[in-house]
């Protein structure tokens, strides 16, 4: 492994890793229309087919419908405690349900539990009309997010994923909603890890048929109706590597199954995952001029992930670049650089380097001493 520079941290020197590597195979063939294979971490697409072919999302749409009640929850606007009157339009919708009975009350826990381990459209027009008074309002909460989660070729109509026209996802969008359900709400993503759960006297099962077959499954959500095929995103994670999976347009829940089975075996298998920089690590201490102090301690404000094939560890390659000269006043958490890692001459990750700490503008004299300093540079 290559130095930055001499003062870089060692962390990123002394990581023990494979000296051998192996050639990466082709993804596995899948039947299914499409799918996407993505390092949950760093982001990195392992493999794809049709990505951003938009398609019906059936169920998968209740992720999105999870997220913005967990938005919602963590605002304050709602409780997991809150009771909720379940109402005719929340009891009559069809497909499969958690058997709720109009007019009674369910708290938002419980109905959570309905959406997310039983998929329950009736529990997604329940919470939907709680969190935002009407399901139209709540979808175009859901359509906010989808926009502010950078999804291109999302548009939700309703909170179930029932089919209806205008109704649409992708492979990468879902795969980016499920990355960010486990990104921000770590603690409520446990939930999806749940096998069954009882309401109302009946007992239902989770539908993510690998959560019993593969104990490094912990999610997320399963999907069908006859114009989406059989569909189910899933994420495990494997000596510190998380994967998350979709595959769209399966023919059987064995072959949505298959396909999703075989994608992260061929991930885990000839791909792994390093983290090469701690967030406010220093890794450098560079001239800054024209400073109450002559040196800045820079670093990332978040965390360096790699996602690289097998045994190529030893090839990396990091290095900082400048814009310029580093002159004061600088905040902290500035950008004032940036940080390239490569892998054989391929840029494989970029971070902005950032000031550890704030530098004041030097007083006159200070100043008027780098000014002539600058001279003999």
């Amino acid at each position: 492994m290559k130095r930055l520079i001499a003062t870089l941290v060692l962390a990123f020197l002394t990581v023990s890793a494979p000296a051998w590597s192996m050639p990466v195979p082709k993804a596995p063939t899948l039947s299914a229309d499409a799918y996407f294979l993505m390092d949950a971490d760093t982001g990195r697409v392992l493999a794809s087919e049709n990505p951003h072919q938009r398609m019906a999302p059936a169920s998968l749409t209740k992720m999105m419908t999870a997220y913005v009640v967990y938005q919602a929850i963590d605002s304050g606007s709602i409780s997991l405690d809150d009771k909720v009157k379940i109402s005719k339009k929340a009891w009559k919708t069809g497909g499969s349900r958690m058997f709720l009975e109009v007019g009674t009350t369910a708290t938002v826990d419980q109905l959570l539990d309905g959406l997310v381990v039983q998929s329950g459209n009736d529990a997604a027009v329940a919470l939907a009309e709680h969190t935002a008074g009407s399901t139209s309002a709540f979808v175009e909460q859901m359509n906010h997010y989808a926009k502010q989660l950078g999804l291109e070729n999302t548009h939700f109509v309703n909170p179930d994923g029932l089919p209806t026209e205008g109704h649409y996802s992708t492979a990468r969008d879902l795969a980016k909603i499920a990355q960010a359900i486990i990104e921000h709400f770590p603690e409520r993503y446990k939930r999806y890890s749940k096998r069954d759960f009882t309401y109302n006297d009946i007992h239902q099962y989770n539908r993510n048929d690998l959560l019993w077959s593969d104990p490094s499954v912990d999610g997320v959500k399963t999907g069908h109706t006859a114009q989406a095929g059989y569909c189910l995103v899933a994420s495990a994670r494997r000596d510190g590597m998380r994967l998350i999976s979709v595959v769209l347009g399966s023919s059987s829940e064995d072959q949505r199954v298959s396909d999703s089975r075989a994608l992260l075996a061929w991930g885990f298998r000839f791909f792994e995952t390093h983290k090469l920089y701690a967030a406010g690590d220093v890794l450098k201490e560079a001239r800054i001029w024209e400073g109450a102090q002559d040196q800045v301690k820079l670093g990332l404000d978040r965390d360096l992930v790699v996602t690289i094939p097998k045994g190529e560890y030893d090839a990396l390659d990091a290095s900082m670049s400048f814009p310029g000269r580093l002159v004061a006043p600088a905040s902290k958490g500035q950008e004032l650089g940036t940080v390239k890692v490569t892998l054989k001459d391929q840029q494989v990750a970029q971070a902005p380097l950032v000031a550890l700490e704030p530098v004041a503008r030097g007083n006159f004299f200070q100043r008027a001493a780098d000014t002539v300093m600058e001279w003999f540079e």
